[in-house]
């Protein structure tokens, strides 16, 4: 039986780094591609080049963080592509209306500002503190891991993708039509992408399983690669009959 196809979206400005220490743990069978979304600054431009550039058939899909708003304008485009669909450390609602959204606006373009004056390096630094569970800051290697896999991108990347998270769609019937095996997956100590949030998301995707990856925050695939791959492979040998 020839291997199946696994299409991996990164996160804001994340590249395969951010999937590479949990690859040797996944189930056999399944070849990886990973998405690169270039200028792209918006999620259903994003989406389009993936299935663009992704192996020809259908194909299992995971998405993290941004990526799984990615993963489900794929879906949106393109549902008869997806075998199986995981959303990692991700959410589904557009920015709020009123102060809340204009708030969240004002902290995106601080760091892109941040980006723009001292560096992507010098932002990652900053941001890196609130993506990881406290306890993992420790880490000196896990770190700079992730600040050089920031520091990859440019601010242009940052500008756009920026643009593409502050004007995401709402997905709320999109996860209501899922019919495929589905999972989500979030880190305990995710402060960007709440456990709170994904359990909402399950609310509207009843058969999907959801699995907290314990001392992990945002960053879960690159702090617990080994407790993300077991999930990834349970979910990779679900039947991909539509449920």
């Amino acid at each position: 039986m020839s291997a199946r196809t696994l299409v991996l979206l990164p996160g804001l400005m994340c590249d395969d780094a951010i999937w590479a220490p949990s690859l040797p743990g996944l189930s056999a069978g399944w070849n990886p591609w990973v998405a690169n979304y270039g200028l792209s600054d918006s999620l259903q431009s994003m989406a389009e080049a993936v299935l663009a550039g992704a192996p020809q058939g259908p194909f299992a899909l995971a998405g993290h963080s941004m990526g799984g708003r990615v993963a489900l304008e794929v879906l949106r485009l393109a549902p008869q592509r997806v075998s199986h669909l995981a959303l990692l450390d991700t959410g589904h609602t557009p920015r709020a209306a009123g102060e809340p959204g204009a708030e969240e606006a004002r902290k995106r373009y601080a760091l892109l500002e941040l980006a723009r004056t001292q560096g992507v390096r010098s932002m990652a630094q900053t941001w890196v503190q609130g993506m990881v569970a406290p306890d993992r800051l420790m880490d000196a290697e896990l770190v700079e891991r992730i600040v050089a896999m920031f520091a990859r991108k440019s601010a242009d990347v940052f500008a756009a993708q920026i643009q593409a998270l502050l004007h995401r769609p709402d997905a709320s019937e999109v996860l209501r039509s899922i019919a495929v095996p589905t999972l989500l997956q979030c880190g305990a100590q995710d402060a960007w992408a709440p456990p709170a949030q994904h359990e909402a998301m399950r609310a509207l995707v009843p058969h999907a399983a959801l699995d907290l990856i314990e001392h992990a925050g945002h960053m879960a695939p690159m702090e617990q690669p080994q407790a993300v791959a077991d999930s990834l492979s349970r979910w990779l040998m679900q039947t991909g009959e539509r449920v």
